[in-house]
């Protein structure tokens, strides 16, 4: 049986559809990988790409996306309402099929390196493959953003893990490691009041005293006039999605806001779905292993 690894590498372009197909189309190159889905945001200025395959291969791919991203993409010209401190954003890569999280880690060391050893662009390892537990927040790794990057690599706690504390001048740096699969969900207001958005997310937020396993901030969707919370999930299995969306939807309350809808973006586990659906449809005795079709099937 097929070993499989998910790569979910982000690029700080969401505008310029020849870039993101320049970017796609080197990872389309790579035999052995496919890549599942790929969406662009053009209020965050950000694409999102999820990437499965070989082991052997995905460090490839990984890379090639990486190279793609610092020969296109101009980080002294960027805006976007997500935050950001590179072409190539992060690279996280997460077991999916008889792969150990030891393996993703050695892999992620292994992308890192070369990164550094061929683009010039200096690499932070994080998530399960920090190397101290201040850096292990992708969060933490990238408050400041692009623009602060000079100063705060000089400050010895955030020194990279690859490279000098110089960041590459057009492509910033990057975050890269193994983690367990994250949930990308967010869910908009019927309101253009950011500040609205952020308190939400900062009420639901682990950092902030919220729920465990939540990263949450607020953006504004120019393109809709509207606010959105934008939430990573790093543990749908110890928060479900149901939950997130149940507690945005109480505080929005307070603020006389509703939600006027949510969006996944990549791929989600399936669990993570059904246990959301298992929840609002108040199935009883339902047993997802044995009663969903696709279970069956794959």
């Amino acid at each position: 049986m097929a070993r499989i690894i998910e790569c979910v590498p982000n690029c700080s372009e969401g505008r310029n559809k020849e870039v993101i197909e320049y970017i796609a189309d080197a990872v389309r190159a790579v035999p052995g990988v496919v890549i599942t889905d790929y969406s662009s945001d053009e209020s965050h200025n950000r694409s999102v790409f999820t990437i499965v395959g070989d082991p052997d291969q995905m460090a490839e791919a990984a890379f090639q996306f990486a190279k793609a991203c610092v020969e296109k993409i101009d980080m002294t010209k960027h805006e976007g309402a997500h935050p950001r401190m590179g072409a190539v954003d992060v690279i996280p890569f997460t077991p999916v099929k008889d792969v150990a999280m030891e393996e993703c880690i050695e892999l992620s060391k292994k992308v890192a390196e070369r990164i550094w050893n061929e683009l010039g662009m200096p690499v932070t390892l994080y998530e399960e493959s920090c190397t101290a537990p201040h850096r292990r927040n992708l969060a933490a790794i990238r408050k400041g953003q692009f623009e602060a990057m000079p100063e705060k690599l000089k400050d010895p706690q955030w020194h990279p893990d690859y490279g000098n504390q110089e960041i590459h001048p057009t492509a910033g740096i990057v975050a890269v490691g193994a983690r367990f699969p994250l949930v990308a969900f967010n869910i908009n207001l019927s309101t253009s009041d950011i500040e609205i958005a952020n308190k939400i997310a900062k009420t639901i937020r682990e950092s902030s005293g919220g729920m465990k396993w939540i990263k949450a901030i607020g953006v504004m969707l120019e393109d809709r006039n509207i606010a959105q919370v934008s939430i990573n999930m790093i543990n749908y299995t110890k928060t479900p999605m149901y939950r997130v969306f149940e507690n945005v939807r109480f505080e929005a309350e307070r603020y006389g806001v509703q939600i006027v809808g949510s969006e996944v973006i990549g791929v989600v586990p399936m669990d993570a779905m059904i246990d959301a659906a298992e929840y609002y449809l108040k199935v009883e005795n339902f047993d997802k292993d044995s009663q969903i079709m696709e279970k069956h099937l794959i």
